[in-house]
């Protein structure tokens, strides 16, 4: 963690300076707004943790509940949720009090007595490394606590405005387009956690909002896409489940372990819960009439935990407490639209759809939250770059073609996953079917699938044989390396924090003369990104961080010879960065690790840790090429 280059910092050093619309931020909800958005779960959290960073664009986010969530429904989260956790400087906190899973237990029938079930097989949970961090369950509403925290934190300022409801919006034209209708909640009390409201506030009261571009978060029922004309589409499996979260006592050995159980009455999918005792069983309660009409869901408490005690048996779990249950259908259901560029006026989109209001699945995957948030930190970035004048408008078009393809991924894998969970154990091709379709899959469910095709964002993969372990569109897989500077080892991602900037890793050649080469042209050249596109005034590094990786171990590498580009000052003090020089780690070298070519070369990651292209260093022209159409001229 950096500070102190502003000056002498004896407080939190994760509270940021206030700037721009944090230096007084109105607790009224002002008339105009840059961004609003509706709803503060996953998606629209992360969305304005982002947005917070750039403290010059007004960003609101209005909560209908009257403070923060309590409990949560969602509460799996996947290895590639954590490494966003670490880029929003939790990463640690949030593993001390969350469950990790390990290791995965199947349950079988016995083939000796089938109505008892017997443990078949154990796996590890990342057996390939597709991570340094671990896959983790806690509660949806702490995630939500520590995102809406890193908001409070940052320059803007950002909050939550509780007790609004969301009624309607019109697209318009003007500065401020979209006009914005919401009502005050009935019952608001104006005390919540992070409440921003007056206390004498009127239940009832109606007003109107006007902002360049709204955000539905809001949930599976969304009434922002409704607002736009939009619907879900899609199907239900007519299978349900029950779900609940309880405190027992019980002689099933794997109590604390997750588990994937099938016996002759059904199935269950077990998850042990953060705090040690709390643990949630997804029951299999079989296939529903279609005519049902949804009178499955009233099926009461105790008929789930009987079914429980059947799927289980020898076993038996004596419930002492339930924290939270519910019975439903699966149902995968998709968006037509995830923004409105097909109405609006002149085709640029000015409301957009995020999280459960886009893609509706079941939970045994545990992808709905991950997804969600992947989708706040995709959008938020791009419309801080379009609002604070980095980046022209078609920038947000982007956000649909890329979320949209990654939640049809999700829905395509939720239904042959849970297709799979709810087989019988005579239906099963062999009895490893479902063990090797987990084992074989890991890198779907830990979040590691996406990948975004070349685009105004995303390069080709011209000269991907240069670093072939860094895939063009997917997320860059952080290696350790040593930080010449103090000798530290640190994980080379890990300093990818979420604060905008794109990254630049310049790997060099084996002597550096092509990489000092390529320092002196990004430090000189007018078509260099630096030059055209850093704000005057601004420090060197304020839009791109660029590193140097050498090849070297660190006692091989001479600090004070290193190009002026990997030094910059920073602050009013203009004092040097020292952590933008690395070296190899003997014996975990990064470049043998990704496959990096020994005459070097240079990888572009984008500000939510997507790469964005591989170039040569000597492809300098490529390097301008590529950035000009992303940014405008500063």
């Amino acid at each position: 963690m950096q500070f102190h280059h502003h000056g002498y910092v004896s407080t939190d050093p994760r509270i940021l300076p206030a700037a721009g619309v944090g230096l007084d931020r109105p607790e009224e909800l002002p008339d105009e707004i840059d961004v609003l958005i509706v709803g503060s779960g996953p998606a629209g959290i992360v969305a304005a943790a982002q947005l917070a960073q750039f403290p010059n664009v007004v960003t609101r986010i209005v909560e209908r509940r009257d403070g923060r969530l309590v409990l949560g429904q969602a509460d799996g989260i996947q290895a590639r949720s954590v490494e966003t956790f670490q880029a929003f400087e939790f990463a640690q906190q949030i593993t001390q009090e969350a469950y990790q899973i390990t290791e995965t237990s199947f349950w079988t029938p016995d083939p000796a007595a089938p109505e008892n079930i017997v443990r078949s097989a154990t796996t590890p949970d990342d057996p390939n490394g597709i991570s340094e961090f671990p896959h983790l369950i806690v509660n949806q509403a702490r995630v939500i606590d520590y995102f809406a925290e890193y908001a409070r934190r940052a320059p803007a300022r950002g909050k939550v405005d509780y007790g609004w409801e969301f009624i309607g919006l019109e697209v318009g034209e003007g500065e401020y387009p979209v006009a914005v209708t919401l009502r005050r909640v009935d019952g608001y009390q104006g005390a919540g956690i992070n409440t921003v409201a007056p206390e004498d506030a009127d239940a009832g009261e109606t007003r109107v909002v006007r902002a360049k571009y709204v955000v539905g978060a809001d949930g599976a029922r969304s009434t922002v896409r409704r607002s736009i004309g939009g619907s879900l589409s899609g199907d239900q499996a007519f299978h349900a489940w029950g779900v609940m979260d309880v405190l027992s006592v019980t002689d099933f050995p794997d109590i604390r372990k997750k588990c994937i159980i099938h016996s002759e009455a059904g199935s269950i999918l077990h998850i042990p819960r953060e705090g040690n005792h709390l643990c949630r069983i997804y029951v299999d309660l079989g296939e529903v009439d279609e005519h049902d009409g949804g009178k499955v869901r009233n099926t009461p408490l105790e008929a789930v935990i009987a079914q429980a005690n059947a799927i289980l048996h020898p076993y038996t779990l004596d419930v002492k407490n339930v924290a939270w249950h519910s019975v439903y259908e699966v149902a995968h259901r998709l968006t037509d639209r995830f923004d409105d560029a097909e109405t609006s006026p002149d085709g640029t989109p000015r409301v957009f759809l995020m999280g459960d209001a886009c893609h509706t699945h079941s939970a045994k995957a545990g992808q709905g939250m991950n997804v969600s948030m992947q989708d706040g930190w995709n959008l938020g970035w791009k419309l801080g770059y379009v609002l604070e004048g980095r980046s022209p408008e078609s920038l947000l078009r982007t956000y649909s073609d890329e979320r949209r393809v990654t939640a049809k991924n999700l829905i395509d894998f939720d239904k042959e996953w849970s297709t799979l969970m709810a087989k019988r154990p005579e239906e099963f091709a062999s009895p490893s079917e479902l063990e090797d379709f987990y084992v074989q899959t890991a890198e779907f469910p830990a979040g590691f699938m996406t990948l975004y095709t070349p685009s105004m964002l995303t390069g080709e993969a011209t000269h991907q044989e240069l670093a072939t372990g860094f895939p063009i569109g997917k997320r860059f897989k952080s290696v350790m390396t040593t930080r010449v500077a103090d000798a530290v080892d640190v994980h080379l991602g890990h300093h990818h924090r979420a604060d905008g900037r794109y990254r630049i890793y310049a790997f060099a050649d084996a002597d550096a003369t092509a990489l000092d080469a390529w320092a002196e042209w990004m430090l000189q050249s007018e078509e260099s990104p630096l030059r055209r596109f850093t704000p005057e005034g601004a420090d060197l590094d304020a839009i791109f961080d660029v590193k140097a990786v050498y090849q070297q171990e660190h006692h091989g590498v001479a600090i004070e010879r290193a190009p002026k580009v990997f030094l910059p000052p920073t602050g009013p003090f203009q004092l040097v960065d020292y952590e933008k020089i690395y070296a190899a780690k003997p014996g975990d070298d990064i470049f043998d690790a990704r496959g990096i070519s020994r005459g070097g070369a240079v990888v572009i990651v984008r500000p939510d840790q997507y790469v964005a292209h591989v170039l040569p260093l000597e492809a300098t022209q490529e390097l301008a090429d590529f950035f000009a159409p992303l940014f405008l001229q500063r």
